[in-house]
């Protein structure tokens, strides 16, 4: 979502404006489309999806005479069976989107999407609100909601109706709200947590692609710099060398947000950079090896000072018991431990 966030930005940036449609509600599977976006251009072309199938081509259509009308739309699709499968649906059911004319000449607009892009770089929480009815005047058009409580474009409210969107910061996941009869599509924007990985070898390559895949921002560290380098982790957001492991934390803003996950290429890096981490206030410490090897770095640790309640928060061995072996497997089984974190971080 943060490329799309910021290719919408740089569309209102060059004056460019654009129809953007939006998943609201969805009967029929799991809720997780709710939120789900299509970037459509004037010349046709799209960005992003909001499930293909037929009804991203009715959408399509529905977006030329919002590009016309330049007025917001709300559709509901009715599937059956079949249609409802190209979308990975489980049976015949109902689709709503809203399909709504971004206007590049509209300022507050601009401010917006640049406030969003610039809270997802500094890792800030906000929430983006979007009136679904009476969508003609300039009043009920979209607004951002921040973590100080400041709003980034215009809100018309009772008090306690702003206490309700900035309660969904925390949520991951967009959803449509009734307050006082009126709906409402919440959206919280966040990097959804950052992935730090220490060591940058097999395992790390594919960690880094999976993690970047499920909205993690990914940060690759190693001390050997024909290792961590862009060539071999193309997606990761930062891939930093370092002096050495004894120093891994250096200049590291570590909080609650943060995971660490330790795949160094030894025993005595993985020591040493669990040691610093142990100091930290991040969510997830988790640390790859058998338990044996687990069991020989706590016993040091411990002889060092470290409480077992300490040790206690380390996940090790890393990831769900899935008998991975391959690198690939491997980095499956700790992404999917680190989704079941998050998930439960964010309830």
């Amino acid at each position: 979502m943060k490329k799309l966030y910021q290719a919408m930005l740089q569309l209102l940036n060059k004056g460019e404006s654009f129809v953007q449609a939006t998943v609201l509600t969805q009967s029929g599977s799991a809720p997780r489309t709710a939120g789900a976006k299509m970037i459509i251009l004037a010349d046709k072309s799209t960005m992003g999806t909001i499930g293909g199938g037929l009804v991203e081509a009715r959408v399509q259509e529905l977006a030329a005479e919002v590009f016309e009308t330049k007025e917001a739309v709300t559709r509901e699709y009715h599937l059956t069976g079949s249609e409802a499968g190209q979308m990975d649906m489980i049976c015949g059911g109902m689709l709503e989107v809203l399909v709504e004319y971004m206007d590049a000449s509209n300022k507050q607009l601009f401010n917006i999407y640049q406030d969003i892009v610039t809270a997802i770089e500094k890792r800030k929480r906000v929430v983006m609100v979007t009136p679904l009815v009476n969508r003609i005047n300039e009043d009920s058009q979209s607004f951002l909601v921040k973590e100080d409580g400041s709003v980034t474009g215009t809100f018309f409210g009772p008090a306690e109706w702003m206490e309700q969107f900035k309660s969904q910061a925390r949520s991951r996941y967009p959803k449509v709200i009734t307050i006082d009869g009126q709906r409402f599509l919440v959206e919280p924007v966040s990097t959804s947590g950052t992935v730090y990985i220490f060591g940058a070898g097999h395992v790390s390559q594919r960690l880094a692609l999976l993690t970047s895949l499920v909205d993690f921002r990914t940060i690759v560290l190693d001390d050997r710099k024909e290792f961590a380098n862009r060539d071999r982790f193309p997606t990761a957001d930062e891939v930093i060398v370092l002096e050495n492991f004894e120093q891994a934390f250096k200049n590291l803003d570590i909080d609650k947000d943060n995971y660490l996950v330790i795949v160094t290429r030894g025993h005595a890096h993985d020591k040493n950079v669990l040691a610093q981490a142990l100091r930290t206030k991040a969510c997830y410490i988790g640390m790859i090896g058998s338990k044996r090897k687990r069991d020989t770095i706590y016993r040091t640790l411990r002889e060092e000072g470290h409480k077992d309640d300490d040790l206690k928060k380390v996940y090790s061995p890393i990831g769900l018991e899935i008998a991975a072996e391959t690198p690939e497997e491997i980095a499956v089984s700790i992404v999917a431990e680190l989704i079941r974190v998050r998930a439960e971080q964010n309830k």
